[in-house]
């Protein structure tokens, strides 16, 4: 796979919305088309999570609901619905992030409303940003409009690597012989 394909740091399409995809397709017209590349996940590729609109601190984002997608009861998984989430609320911070830069999520908080079926369609805002975190909250409907999940996010802006380059070395933050405390179980 190359840089391009891949929305890599080498990439000047990589961080804009409706950047070049191979594999990006969909049925609904108000997808923009190969709109997929800046997900950037092959986790969330799997799912078939597909970016509608990302810019100015708002995203749309979408997922026909598969078999795969279901629990024992039929529904969506509140797994499948929490990444969706996830997915969009992210999308709406990276939104307002300069090149090279993405985000990584900190907190995240879902309230389920009610089953998710048919097409999941996710939208998200950013609430506020500082200079290395942001703020967002967002909404999961099915394909009728019905409300499924509500959810807020924090998450925070990182660099990213250059391609092929490996993280060797992570410095560890908290002395790795310190006992769990009273909270910690």
């Amino acid at each position: 796979m190359t840089d391009s394909q891949k929305g890599g740091a080498g990439d000047p399409a990589a961080g804009r919305p409706g950047a070049s995809h191979p594999t990006a397709t969909s049925s609904d017209p108000a997808v923009a088309p190969n709109a997929l590349a800046v997900l950037e996940s092959p986790f969330v590729d799997h799912l078939g999570v597909q970016l509608v609109s990302a810019a100015d601190g708002v995203s749309e984002v979408l997922l026909p609901l598969a078999p795969n997608h279901m629990n024992t009861w039929a529904v969506a998984h509140g797994g499948v619905t929490m990444t969706l989430a996830d997915v969009a609320l992210a999308m709406a911070a990276r939104s307002l992030a300069g090149d090279g830069v993405g985000v990584v999520t900190v907190e995240m908080k879902v309230n389920f409303m009610q089953p998710g079926r048919g097409e999941l369609r996710a939208t998200a805002r950013v609430l506020h940003r500082s200079t290395t975190m942001a703020y967002c909250e967002g909404e999961i409907r099915d394909s009728e409009g019905h409300f499924v999940a509500k959810a807020l996010g924090t998450f925070k802006y990182m660099r990213r690597l250059a391609v092929g380059r490996e993280v060797t070395h992570q410095r560890l933050r908290s002395d790795p012989s310190a006992k769990p405390g009273p909270s910690d179980g």
